[in-house]
């Protein structure tokens, strides 16, 4: 099962589901508030909450167990999901996962919720492509690497009513939901996990990648040269044959 990130959603799989649904069936969601599922009002964007609708999710559609991938906020969620049932998960892939050693987000996620900033955010922040392009590109070790119509996929869904009030409603708990992973971690550490980097990553910092994967006691480091926060964007067939061979270890 895939796990997209803040303001991400299925289509940021489009270049591994061909490969990884060659191995297994695989499940790649967008979470309530993106990508062309519903958002509801007042919906509870922690980071439990999040992670106990994706257990829900496994129940509805008879997912007894699985191999969970998560990026960025997604990884994220799919610790705490873990956390709360270890053991329906048989390992775990975290790319580029928000952890509590990264101190990127703590800062912008307090500054963008207060008011009025957050008002003046939600009024203006919609209509600004440019600055939209700029963050984008950001995620990138190697801007040359991105993909015609990438950054058009990721914007259609954003245009929907509600997107933004959902974005900014996840931020709201960013620090208190850190602090809640970062206790919950030691009900994980007997799960086999991966960890996906890129060396370039401008927004969750990869020196974090050491302390997080001190956190299980069964982990493999990938650290991808020159690439940024989207390995799975940007150097696809790296991440896919990493993930592949990770997910046939001792077959």
């Amino acid at each position: 099962m895939l796990v997209h990130g803040l303001l991400g959603y299925s289509f940021s799989w489009r270049h591994a589901l061909p490969v990884l649904a060659q191995h297994a069936t695989v499940y790649a969601v967008d979470l309530p508030g993106t990508g062309y599922s519903g958002r509801p009002k007042h919906l509870d964007c922690s980071l439990r909450a999040s992670a106990q609708r994706l257990l829900h999710f496994m129940d509805d559609v008879g997912i007894g167990s699985c191999d969970l991938l998560g990026t960025s906020h997604g990884g994220a969620l799919s610790m705490m999901a873990a956390a709360l049932d270890p053991q329906r998960f048989r390992s775990l892939i975290l790319v580029a996962p928000v952890n509590p050693w990264s101190a990127h987000g703590k800062i912008l996620s307090v500054l963008f919720t207060t008011p009025p900033v957050d008002s003046i955010f939600l009024r203006v922040f919609p209509r600004l492509d440019p600055v939209h392009e700029f963050y984008f590109r950001r995620l990138y070790g190697d801007t040359r690497r991105i993909r015609p119509g990438t950054l058009e996929g990721y914007r259609a869904p954003m245009k929907q009513e509600g997107s933004y009030e959902y974005a900014l409603n996840l931020l709201r708990t960013w620090n208190h939901d850190l602090k809640a992973l970062r206790a919950c971690l030691p009900a994980i550490a007997d799960i086999p996990t991966l960890l996906a980097w890129g060396d370039r990553d401008a927004a969750v910092n990869p020196a974090s990648a050491a302390c997080l994967k001190k956190c299980f006691r069964d982990s493999r480091l990938c650290m991808m040269e020159g690439v940024g926060h989207l390995p799975y964007e940007e150097a696809p067939e790296q991440f896919n044959q990493t993930v592949v061979e990770f997910l046939q270890r001792g077959k």
